[in-house]
């Protein structure tokens, strides 16, 4: 029994931040692109493409957050105080890219609106940016103390793998934006747009080769339990196809289907990332003695048990609620009534 609810709750805090990497990440990518857009008009289209979806896509973030407290706590302490510079700065980029997006318009100011777009990019990049180095630093481990305290400070965490794994993030969340634009959009603009998915598609293939060599000479142990378990090479398998399937789609201009595809490549990635690294959360580096793990992290079972109860209750709210609002607003932006 307390294999399974610990096992369960690794799986479902995974769930809801990889929901979150799936909604936000168009966002995030269309903030990274927003700049590429010259005309005010634009802007303006990009910014209602995700303008109703937006803040609910975060929702899964401060689900993701709250289930990670509730199940895991000794986690959510070690990670937020030991990265706090980190994360202070993930957050202020959060606000600001919550402000930037609200604010835009709110004046005819050239110049007030050229600073929230500038703002909007900014913080979207550095969101991504941030949230890769994070999973990076993750993968090949952290110096953690008997105390499950974090031993080094806020440049240890911008070391060469956690960079080019924040890069690579960013890249990915380009490529899923520009193709949710795609989507969105018609016209000159929709035309510029392709042109954004091809040169995003590249990067991300570039970033991707790059990482897939780091990762076979700073994390060679995330590939034990295939080697170990060889069906398990069916996950990497299918993520490669989704990843694969992407520039396939748009060649015959199936936009739909490649961001579908999109979606599967994040959730494929995010699972291997995942069977890595079960069953620890936090690994220490050096000292695997010291590592967080969904045992020794892990809240009573009786909390479990609760928890879990909730969980499966409230998640398909959050799943219908989410899928209502996609319906709502399906379709291409309505140019004749911006909001943003």
């Amino acid at each position: 029994m307390s294999l399974s609810l610990n096992a369960i709750w690794f799986v479902i805090v995974g769930v809801l931040l990889t929901g979150y990497a799936i909604l936000d990440g168009f966002d995030l990518g269309v903030g990274v692109l927003h700049l590429f857009a010259k005309k005010d008009h634009d802007r303006r289209v990009l910014l209602n493409a995700i303008g109703p979806v937006w803040d609910g896509n975060e929702v899964w973030l401060v689900v993701g957050g709250g289930a990670l407290f509730a199940a895991f706590p000794h986690v959510y302490a070690t990670v937020f105080s030991g990265f706090y510079t980190a994360f202070m700065l993930l957050l202020c980029s959060l606000i600001f890219r919550a402000v930037a997006i609200e604010f835009r318009s709110k004046r005819e100011s050239v110049r007030w609106r050229n600073g929230w777009d500038i703002s909007f990019s900014i913080a979207s990049y550095l969101i991504a940016l941030l949230m890769g180095i994070a999973l990076g630093n993750i993968v090949i481990g952290i110096p953690l103390g008997a105390d499950k305290e974090y031993q080094g400070g806020f440049f240890n965490l911008l070391n060469p793998y956690a960079l080019i794994t924040g890069v690579v993030t960013v890249a990915l969340f380009m490529m899923h934006g520009a193709i949710f634009l795609a989507l969105k959009t018609d016209g000159e603009l929709r035309s510029e747009v392709t042109r954004w998915v091809k040169s995003a598609i590249i990067f991300f293939g570039v970033m991707f080769g790059l990482l897939t060599m780091a990762t076979f000479v700073f994390a060679p142990h995330m590939a034990d339990k295939m080697r170990e378990i060889p069906w398990l090479f069916l996950i990497p398998t299918l993520a490669l196809l989704s990843i694969a399937n992407i520039p396939r789609e748009i060649t015959h201009g199936r936009y739909g289907l490649a961001f579908v595809s999109s979606c599967c490549s994040i959730a494929g990635l995010l699972a291997l990332f995942a069977l890595g690294l079960f069953p620890n959360l936090v690994p220490s580096a050096p000292g695997p003695e010291f590592s967080l793990t969904i045992y020794n992290a892990a809240s009573s079972q009786t909390s479990l048990r609760i928890m879990a109860t909730i969980a499966l209750l409230g998640m398909p709210f959050v799943a219908a609620y989410t899928v209502a609002i996609y319906w709502v607003f399906r379709g291409k932006v309505d140019t004749g009534h911006f909001h943003y």
